[in-house]
């Protein structure tokens, strides 16, 4: 079922996927023969979060804050440090490697940029093709290239493009090819780690458009990376916002556009332009000072803490704790006020 406004309003079920004070930290290392490890990046510092079954939750924040490392390990391309990754209530580090091969057939990626992540010497038959005949879910070249002309009628391209390379088709079109590839084998959770940021605006529509449909056809839940916030506003159910490795707000969609708790998410809201220029006129934009500290240094007490306007000295000093502040909405501030009113 899908409402006037092109989301799904089908509810979220159970957990499909659970991250538990997720971490992941790259080693810094030194020396031209020798090396030896002199620090730690922090990539990802103590993440949870639950993703539901038929649901997307988008995860944003700035350039470096962790977002795609989660993501890559979630795909089993990055190793955590520490922490668990529960898939439909198995822990993945147990995974032997049947297990994980039957876990890649229920867990894709869509990429950000679409054109390096095919192939330039395949065909599109091929290239959607290859994960029916790695996984030997099709044998037969016949049956590969009706069900490849079926996925790609599916994503909204003509058959006639199965014979076409990369480089013949456009951004819109290669990118309809990576979800095409991505649905090949039936997942359930889909990583689309900023899908639609290296598109056209006029194209983001008609993609964003194509995962909504696919979603409720297909009963497809999603991890959507993006740091544009418009885009994840009508897409999401749920927004998780990070910063340097944390998270910091987790909340319904809708609730944490209209009642943001966090400063940083304040300020990440305040920076979206409105396309009424009497409205941009009036509004108040928070604008943050300072520049983001290096993952190989984070500051003590709450990461955020250098460039706050609300911080104290206790923010110094104590790691907030991702706390409830409202139905469906949690933030990691000390200065929340707890007396949370709905929205109207």
């Amino acid at each position: 079922m899908v409402d006037p406004d092109g989301g799904s309003t089908r509810r979220p079920g159970k957990p499909l996927l659970e991250l538990c004070d997720l971490r992941k930290h790259f080693p810094i290392r030194q020396g031209a023969l020798f090396q030896r490890t002199v620090g730690q990046a922090k990539a990802v510092d103590g993440v949870s979060l639950t993703i539901r079954r038929g649901e997307t939750l988008g995860l944003v924040g700035e350039s470096g804050c962790g977002k795609s490392t989660i993501g890559r390990c979630i795909l089993k391309l990055e190793e955590p440090t520490s922490g668990k990754i529960l898939f439909d209530g198995a822990d993945t580090a147990g995974f032997d490697r049947q297990d994980t091969a039957a876990f890649r057939r229920r867990v894709q990626a869509i990429f950000q940029d679409p054109f390096s992540s095919l192939n330039p010497r395949m065909k599109v038959e091929d290239i959607v093709g290859e994960p029916l005949l790695v996984h030997g879910v099709e044998r037969e070249h016949s049956a590969i290239a009706a069900r490849v002309r079926r996925l790609l009628d599916v994503c909204g391209l003509s058959a006639g493009l199965a014979d076409r390379y990369p480089h013949e088709m456009s951004g819109g079109q290669r990118q309809r090819v990576g979800i095409a590839r991505a649905l090949a084998l039936r997942p359930d959770l889909i990583i689309c780690d900023e899908a639609v940021s290296a598109l056209d605006v006029s194209i983001q529509a008609q993609i964003i458009r194509l995962l909504e449909d696919l979603r409720d056809e297909f009963d497809l839940t999603y991890l959507f990376i993006g740091h544009d916030l418009s885009v994840v506003r009508h897409i999401c159910h749920r927004v998780a916002v990070m910063y340097l490795g944390k998270l910091v707000e987790l909340s319904d969609c809708d609730r944490l556009f209209e009642t943001p708790q966090h400063p940083y998410t304040k300020a990440l809201l305040s920076a979206v332009p409105v396309p009424d220029p009497e409205i941009e006129e009036r509004r108040e934009h928070q604008v943050l000072t300072g520049e983001i500290p290096s993952p190989t240094n984070p500051p003590s007490g709450c990461v955020f803490h250098t460039r706050c306007p609300l911080a104290d000295a206790d923010c110094r000093s104590v790691v907030p704790e991702l706390k409830t502040v409202g139905p469906d909405h949690a933030a990691a501030c000390l200065k929340i006020d707890q007396r949370i009113t709905e929205p109207a």
